[in-house]
């Protein structure tokens, strides 16, 4: 059972990562890999095209115009983090990577995939070099209008590879809509389970994106500390108070609800 989660906007790359803690290469980056070949791309743009193509501040702009001229096409312990240490949104909040265990973070790197505009696909333990390139991004290219075109079903594909090993492969889909719109479910061969999180507000439940946001990484924790390799297990998460709602939930939809005291 694979579980997919969305990258974040904010990085951290002030907060040192463990020295003895292992790092890998992503599986699409290399001088020849569809990473570099995004880059080149980007490094073509000016800091008003990538404002406007990504609605960013000049500042920001400017700020990953460098970064695009900085990136290598492999990542080193001195221009790279571990994924899922540098992601600082609030997935990652939720998920805390770095008071997981070492053997925690090992069962991670086998079984969470962290979707990327960049790189196509990241495991936890990844090397992940400063950028910015959300899924959305309207990035003409060689394969069509968007990423979406660029990606094509080389992400459905890695995921089938990982996940052929399962005699039943599951796909827990804890990434966002833009995100998720990347994997061609067409070409995608597993089950994909979607999980949904509601809080209580104003007299019904719904989705708050900031809790929503949180509980997907909390999701990813709960299943790396059970080792959950099927989809019943998941029913049993209850981190900061979310319960399956049973009879809103289905085989292919486990809807978790929290209702805080006032």
């Amino acid at each position: 059972m694979l579980f997919l989660l969305s990258p974040a906007k904010s990085l951290d790359y002030d907060t040192p990562a463990p020295a003895d803690l292992a790092a890998t290469a992503a599986h699409f980056e290399g001088p020849r890999g569809p990473a570099a070949e995004l880059i080149g791309l980007l490094r073509q743009q000016s800091p008003q095209q990538v404002a406007a193509l990504m609605k960013l501040s000049d500042k920001l702009a400017a700020l990953n115009v460098g970064r695009y001229a900085a990136w290598a096409p492999r990542g080193t312990a001195r221009n790279a983090k571990q994924a899922v240490l540098a992601f600082d949104g609030d997935v990652y909040g939720g998920l805390d990577a770095k008071t997981l265990s070492t053997a925690e973070l090992d069962w991670a790197q086998a079984h969470v995939v962290i979707l990327s505009g960049l790189y196509g696909v990241l495991r936890p333990l990844d090397r992940l070099q400063p950028y910015r390139l959300e899924m959305g991004t309207a990035l003409a290219n060689p394969r069509g209008k968007d990423l979406y075109a660029f990606w094509g079903s080389r992400i459905a594909d890695y995921l089938n590879e990982r996940a052929a090993a399962d005699h039943t492969p599951v796909v827990v889909n804890l990434a966002s809509q833009e995100y998720f719109r990347a994997v061609d479910r067409q070409a995608l061969k597993a089950r994909v389970i979607d999980c949904q999180f509601e809080d209580w507000k104003n007299g019904q439940y719904k989705i708050i994106s900031f809790y929503a946001k949180r509980a997907r990484g909390l999701m990813a924790r709960w299943a790396i500390q059970h080792q959950a390799t099927t989809p019943r297990q998941l029913e049993a998460f209850d981190l900061e108070g979310y319960a399956l709602a049973r009879s809103e939930s289905s085989p292919e939809r486990l809807l978790f609800r929290r209702k805080m005291a006032d």
